[in-house]
């Protein structure tokens, strides 16, 4: 899968701008502000239909103007021209010039595997964050997935307003509960299952990638989960033995959307005892499992973006990191240090773009 040329208007800083790109390697220099980041975010929109930082829609259309408009030509199995259009109303996605009316029939065409330093956050922030990150994961691949998740979280809001009516009216007897908390308990199971399985399959690689980085340690991910080793029957009754004091807190206590999953480095968790470097280099392996199951899965490589690789690590860990990416996927690295670049790079065959103040200079 490549991307072959991309067209933006009104995009962040980028008034308009076209440009094609080199199938396997592009590398995005400029100073910082320049509108790097905004170039590689414009593509991960284009796949996703939403910026990977935590902003809304309405921070990508550009100053004093009513809409945004990335398109973009891909080369992969499906049709191969995809268009996102957005406005303060909202947005609309098109293949083929023809629009989907489903935003989750658009989002698995284009995968995209990005590291941004932000990334970050998947150690050090909290379980909701890690949560999103798994999900945008699996949800590339897994478009049943996606649908769970719809569904659970509607069975939430639906059991917590009751459990709500419930406390209000004094009741702690419910058989319109027990119906929610049986359909949230089955598609939990659901969640549960297909979180378990990919986080296994991120286990079989994670290990020997961070170790090709670090050129030392053992990394694992570790589940967490009230459903792990649950029957429905054992959930059912977990349920039952919480709900007073769901009743008192008015919410769900229990279940996948308090899940969270852990690093851990050597049995000790990242998070707390993993230097920077570390946990850097702990996030880029998650990233480059995440490609590689993607690959086995869809049959085809997915775009892969490094974006502010070189930032708080040493020459021999970017180096280490460079040499896991594959001759054959369509890699964008951006960075200000393009000498520094070069000389890791120790090649010429690969394409170079110059951004400066949301103009883009092919070399």
């Amino acid at each position: 899968m490549q991307i072959q040329s991309l067209n933006l208007l009104n995009f962040r800083n980028y008034e308009k701008a076209s440009i094609t790109f080199d199938k396997h390697l592009n590398v995005i220099y400029g100073k910082n502000g320049s509108g790097k980041t905004n170039l590689v975010e414009a593509i991960y929109v284009l796949a996703l239909t939403r910026s990977f930082r935590q902003v809304s829609d309405r921070t990508l259309i550009r100053s004093n103007t009513n809409l945004t408009k990335i398109s973009g030509v891909l080369n992969n199995q499906y049709q191969n021209k995809y268009k996102v259009i957005i406005t303060p109303d909202g947005k609309k996605v098109k293949i083929d010039e023809a629009k989907i009316t489903k935003i989750s029939d658009y989002i698995s065409k284009i995968n995209i595997v990005l590291f941004n330093p932000t990334d970050l956050k998947m150690v050090k922030d909290t379980p909701s964050i890690r949560r999103k990150y798994l999900n945008i994961a699996i949800s590339q691949h897994n478009l049943l997935y996606l649908k769970y998740l719809n569904d659970y979280n509607k069975l939430i809001k639906m059991r917590n307003a009751y459990l709500k009516q419930m406390y209000t009216n004094g009741n702690s007897i419910g058989k319109y509960l027990d119906i929610i908390t049986e359909k949230m308990v089955d598609v939990g199971l659901n969640i549960y299952k297909i979180r378990e399985q990919y986080l296994e399959d991120v286990n079989k690689y994670i290990s020997t990638i961070y170790e090709r980085i670090a050129e030392k340690g053992y990394l694992k991910i570790v589940y967490v989960s009230d459903y792990l080793n649950k029957s429905k029957d054992d959930l059912k009754l977990m349920y039952k033995n919480s709900l007073k004091k769901d009743l008192a807190f008015g919410k769900t206590n229990l279940g996948v959307h308090h899940d969270d999953i852990l690093f851990y480095l050597d049995d000790s968790e990242i998070k707390d005892y993993g230097s920077e470097g570390q946990q850097k280099n702990a996030v880029i392996a998650w990233k480059f499992s995440e490609l590689t199951i993607l690959k086995k899965i869809k049959g085809e490589n997915p775009i892969l973006i490094l974006d502010d690789l070189l930032s708080e690590l040493d020459t021999e860990k970017i180096q280490n990191i460079l040499n896991l990416i594959e001759s054959d996927v369509q890699t964008f690295i951006t960075t200000t240090e393009i000498d520094k670049v070069k000389n890791l790079l120790k090649k010429e065959d690969y394409k170079k773009i110059q951004v400066i103040n949301g103009v883009l200079k092919e070399e």
